[in-house]
C-alpha cells in the first residue's frame, strides 16, 4: 500500500502525466505534489482545484434520486477538459473525514483519460494516509 509520494510517482508514471498532486478540499492544502503545475505554483492549483471538489462533494445535485448521506462526496471523480489537457479529481475514501482528492494533469496529445481515471481509482483505494 503506497503512501502520499509513492502514489504521486505512480500517477507521474501514467503516459501523458504533466502533474500530481493530493489535495485536501476542505482546506486547498496540497498534501503532496509531484511534477508541473499548470499555473507553475502547486499551492495556487491545489486552492483552485479544492474549489472545484468542494462544490462537486457539497451540492445535493450529484447525488443519485434517494441516495441517503453518507459523509462521503457523491460522486468518485471529476473530469475538466482543457484545449491542452486534462485534469482528473479522484476522491479519496478515508476512515476519518474523507476530504482529500488525488489530482492528476495530463497532456491531451499523449495522455490516456480512460487509463488515467482506471489507475487514479486503483491508487486512490490503494492510498495509506495516516
Amino acid at each position: 500500500m503506497p503512501g502520499i509520494d509513492e502514489c504521486l510517482l505512480e500517477a507521474m508514471a501514467l503516459p501523458g502525466a504533466r502533474g500530481a498532486s493530493l489535495v485536501d478540499w476542505t482546506s486547498g492544502l496540497a498534501l503532496g505534489t509531484a511534477g508541473d503545475s499548470p499555473v507553475g505554483d502547486h499551492e495556487t492549483t491545489a486552492a483552485e482545484t479544492a474549489e472545484l471538489a468542494r462544490a462537486a462533494a457539497e451540492f445535493d445535485s450529484f447525488a443519485a434520486p434517494g441516495e441517503t448521506p453518507t459523509g462521503e462526496p457523491p460522486v468518485e471523480d471529476l473530469i475538466v477538459t482543457t484545449r491542452a489537457g486534462y485534469h482528473v479529481l479522484r476522491f479519496v475514501e478515508t476512515s476519518f473525514d474523507s476530504s482529500v482528492f488525488l489530482h492528476l494533469w495530463l497532456d491531451r496529445a499523449t495522455g490516456n483519460l480512460a487509463l488515467a481515471r482506471i489507475r487514479l481509482r486503483d491508487l486512490a483505494e490503494r492510498l495509506v494516509l495516516g
